[in-house]
C-alpha cells in the first residue's frame, strides 16, 4: 500500500482515534499523571560495550532511557501510574511493548533471539525482500503487515493495526516529515543506532535495550553474556598477533556515482579486523570537519582508494549494499584498475553477505569468519564472507 492524503475532516477523525487507542495502550508521549512522585532511582543498568544509548532504572519498574540522538524515553510498566519521571520532553512508552512498527531492518535480529517477532504488527519490508526466513513466514501469512516504504508509510493502515511505537533505522533522518507525521498521530518514535557502536560487541548489548522494551531483560542479558564468552574464547585463542603476520585489509564497496565507501577508521568492523589480524587500510584516512560525524562510513575518491588498498592483502566487498558482486568479473566492471590490485592477484577478494550487517547477533561467528578470511584458515564453510572467483 501507499501512502494517501486524507481530507481534513478524515485526518481529524483519525487523530481522535489513535487519541483514543493511546489511552488504552498507554503508548502516548504525554504522561496523564505529571504530578505523580517520581520514584527513587536504582542506578544505571550495566553496559559493558554500548556508548549509544543507556538505560537508568527506578523504583516501580520505571526506567529512563536515554540515547545518543538525544532522545529520552520513559518506559512505564502495564498499569502503573504513569509519569514522565521529571524529563518534560522525554516520551512515555508502556511496557512490555506492544504492536510494534518496525522500519527498521537492524532490529528485527535481536527481535527474533528474544522471540519476540509476535510484538511486530506492522513493518516497511516487503516478504521478497526479507532476509529472516521467520519475518518473511510472518509477512506472507498477513501476521505482520507490510506498510510500504519507510519514507512513504500508509498511516491508515498504522492506525488500524493500533501500532503504538514506531523502531525507525537512522533512515528516517532523511524523512523528518514521515517522523513528524507519527508523532502528531501519536505514534512514538525510537531510532535503532546500533550501527554506530564502535565495538562490535556494543552492536550487541542492543539487545539489552529490546529486552527492557519488550519486558524480556533477563533473557537479553542471558543471550548477551553467552555470545559475549564466545567472542572472549575466540579472541583468547588467537593470542597476541605479531606486527609481521599481520595483513592490510580493505573493506568498501563502489558507489553508483563512481565514489568508494569505505568504513571510518575505528568502526566496529575495522575493531574485528585488528583482533581477527588485520590493519585496517584506511586506518590513516584523515577526515573533514564535515565528514567527522556519526556514520560508520565515508565516501572517498578512488585515487584516495588505490592509494591505500592497492597493495592490500585482503579486499572485502561490502555486499550490504545493492547485493554485493558475485565474481571477480563483477569488481572489475566496478572499475577495471581492480585487477591491478595485489588481493586480486593472490585469489583474497571476499564480498560479505547483507547479513553481515543485519545478523547483530551472530557476532561471534563474524568474527570467526573475518580470522578465516585474514588468518588464512578459511574451509568453505563461513556463513558471511564469500571468497570471490
Amino acid at each position: 500500500m501507499t501512502s494517501r492524503s486524507f481530507p481534513i475532516p478524515a485526518f481529524f477523525a483519525l487523530t481522535i482515534l489513535l487519541a483514543a487507542l493511546a489511552s488504552l495502550s498507554g503508548c502516548d508521549a504525554a504522561p496523564r499523571d505529571a504530578a505523580e512522585p517520581t520514584p527513587t532511582s536504582l542506578g544505571a543498568l550495566p553496559l559493558e560495550y554500548a556508548r549509544q544509548f543507556s538505560i537508568e532504572r527506578f523504583a516501580g519498574g520505571y526506567s529512563l532511557v536515554r540515547v545518543a540522538d538525544g532522545r529520552e524515553y520513559v518506559l512505564v510498566p502495564n498499569g502503573a501510574p504513569r509519569t514522565n519521571l521529571g524529563r518534560p520532553n522525554a516520551t512515555v512508552v508502556e511496557t512490555p511493548c506492544e504492536r510494534i512498527y518496525l522500519a527498521a531492518s537492524a532490529a528485527t535480529d535481536l527481535i527474533l533471539r528474544l522471540d519476540a517477532l509476535d510484538r511486530v504488527a506492522c513493518c516497511s519490508v516487503s516478504s521478497k525482500d526479507g532476509l529472516f526466513p521467520e519475518a518473511r513466514a510472518a509477512i506472507e501469512s498477513g501476521a505482520i503487515a507490510n506498510v510500504g516504504k519507510y519514507a512513504a508509510p500508509d498511516y491508515e493502515a498504522l492506525l488500524n493495526r493500533g501500532c503504538a511505537l514506531a523502531l525507525e533505522s537512522t533512515m528516517i533522518t532523511h524523512a523528518p516529515k514521515v517522523r513528524e507525521q507519527l508523532e502528531r498521530l501519536g505514534i512514538p518514535v525510537f531510532v535503532e543506532r546500533s550501527n554506530y557502536e564502535s565495538e562490535p560487541l556494543g552492536r550487541l548489548e542492543w539487545i539489552k535495550l529490546y529486552g527492557a522494551l519488550f519486558g524480556k531483560e533477563e533473557e537479553a542479558t542471558a543471550f548477551f553474556e553467552r555470545e559475549k564468552k564466545k567472542v572472549e574464547t575466540l579472541v583468547a585463542s588467537l593470542g597476541e598477533i605479531d606486527a609481521s603476520r599481520r595483513k592490510k585489509v580493505a573493506f568498501f564497496y563502489v558507489s553508483s556515482n563512481g565514489y568508494v565507501n569505505v568504513r571510518k577508521p575505528g568502526d566496529y568492523l575495522c575493531k574485528i579486523i585488528d583482533v581477527c589480524g588485520g590493519v585496517y587500510a584506511l586506518d590513516g584516512l584523515r577526515l573533514s570537519e564535515s565528514e567527522s560525524n556519526a556514520l560508520s562510513t565515508v565516501n572517498v575518491d578512488w585515487e584516495v582508494f588505490y592509494r591505500n588498498a592497492a597493495d592490500a592483502d585482503v579486499l572485502i566487498y561490502n555486499g550490504a549494499i545493492g547485493g554485493g558482486v558475485a565474481s571477480l568479473e563483477e569488481l572489475f566492471a566496478k572499475n577495471e584498475l581492480f585487477r591491478e590490485f595485489k588481493a586480486v592477484k593472490t585469489g583474497d577478494v571476499w564480498n560479505s553477505t547483507a547479513n553481515t550487517y543485519l545478523e547483530i547477533g551472530g557476532v561471534a561467528e563474524l568474527f570467526s569468519d573475518f580470522h578465516a578470511a585474514i588468518g588464512g584458515d578459511y574451509d568453505g564453510a563461513t556463513r558471511y564472507l564469500k571468497r570471490l572467483k
